[in-house]
């Protein structure tokens, strides 16, 4: 469950900006829009946030951040010493370019709440650190500062913290987090962390435009088909059932190069699953491939395996520009699973940025649930 998370100086944010899903203490639709943590001093958070901005107001460069958070997490270990990160600070005050990127988020694992973050420049990791709150105060795992005149990092370590601290931190690059250092050489107690990151954040840009691969797969069991369907008739696409055949075909896949931000795209041959949907009119059946489907009905299918997925797995779904190619009432259908406590039984969590004013209704979001992003006269963005 996420709680928190914190940027600064990245691409258009330049002060510090925090996305908050805690909960006010509000109680219009507390039932179904949030969720309880058992924590104190954080009772209950929302189970979707939405953001909405202006173009250019920097509300996607919310979601890159938290992306770029996550892919530093998974795959910084995997840089050669040499490799530089793909991070944009903000670029329009004489001070920022050259001033460390901070990214932190505060989550909750199994009724432990943990506050982790890190700064970093495209060269190296300038800070780490690890708060962890198995009650209510927190313990300090580890912390991590690169001194300049030694042109070390200095490490401090709490006592809670267990496993070969000194080999981890021997290990760990300048460029590469120790976290990831530490779970590369099988740290057990710093997993359920990283697993977070690695499992559990799903971020999706450019409007979610993700293959119909994994929903095809999802589709080759009855229940999955059963599932399947009926979200897709539930949004009245006409569809009465769907069903795969196994075929051949080329399939692109693309790689984020860390280094230089490039996403290389690569195709190979494999076998697939091609999705068929039944249409029934009267007495009358009909059968059409995935390309004879609107473009809304191929984007809803492609993200209705996901989805299920999500729910079932408690995880955050983070996605930029939900409402591309997808029918307002879809949308909302989809807000609404998330906010339906007998579907979203694992605390699962939806964040996306949209245009649709039509989603601004308190009947379906709280207040505490809208954000908005907008420029600055110094052109950097706030929330």
């Amino acid at each position: 469950m996420l709680i928190e998370f914190r940027v600064r100086n990245y691409r258009s944010f330049k002060d510090e900006s925090v996305l908050s899903l805690a909960a006010s203490n509000d109680r219009d639709l507390a039932d179904t829009n949030t969720t309880s943590t058992g924590i104190k001093a954080i009772p209950r958070t929302v189970r979707s946030a939405v953001i909405y901005g202006a173009n250019a107001s920097g509300k996607s460069n919310l979601l890159r951040a938290l992306q770029l958070m996550r892919g530093v997490v998974v795959d910084s270990v995997a840089l050669t010493p040499s490799q530089l990160f793909n991070v944009q600070p903000f670029r329009l005050c004489r001070n920022t370019p050259n001033e460390p990127t901070l990214f932190e988020v505060t989550i909750l694992i199994d009724a432990v709440r943990y506050q982790y973050g890190f700064e970093f420049t495209a060269s190296q990791i300038t800070s780490e650190w690890l708060f962890v709150y198995q009650k209510n105060k927190p313990q300090k795992w580890f912390e991590r500062k690169y001194n300049p005149s030694t042109k070390q990092d200095d490490f401090t370590f709490g006592s809670h913290l267990q496993g070969a601290k000194r080999t981890w931190q021997e290990s760990t690059r300048s460029n590469a987090l120790f976290l990831s250092t530490a779970i590369h050489l099988n740290s057990d107690q710093l997993k359920p962390l990283f697993s977070w990151f690695s499992d559990k954040l799903n971020v999706l840009l450019g409007g979610g435009q993700i293959s119909p691969e994994y929903s095809a797969s999802m589709a080759q069991t009855k229940t999955g088909q059963n599932k399947i369907a009926s979200l897709l008739a539930a949004a009245d696409t006409g569809i009465s059932s769907v069903r795969v055949e196994p075929t051949k075909g080329k399939v692109q896949s693309f790689k984020i190069d860390l280094k230089t931000g490039a996403a290389e795209a690569m195709s190979e041959d494999k076998d697939m699953l091609m999705p068929k949907f039944q249409h029934m009119v009267g007495e009358t059946r009909a059968e059409f491939d995935l390309g004879d489907e609107s473009e809304g009905t191929q984007k809803l299918f492609a993200l209705a395996g996901p989805l299920y997925t999500i729910l079932e797995a408690g995880s955050i779904l983070v996605i930029d520009e939900l409402d591309r190619s997808l029918h307002p009432l879809l949308v909302r259908q989809i807000i609404e699973a998330f906010q339906n406590p007998d579907l979203n039984t694992r605390q699962a969590q939806l964040i996306f940025t949209t245009h649709d004013t039509s989603l601004l209704d308190n009947a379906l979001l709280r207040r505490d649930q809208i954000w908005f992003a907008e420029k600055t006269a110094d052109q950097s963005s706030q929330l």
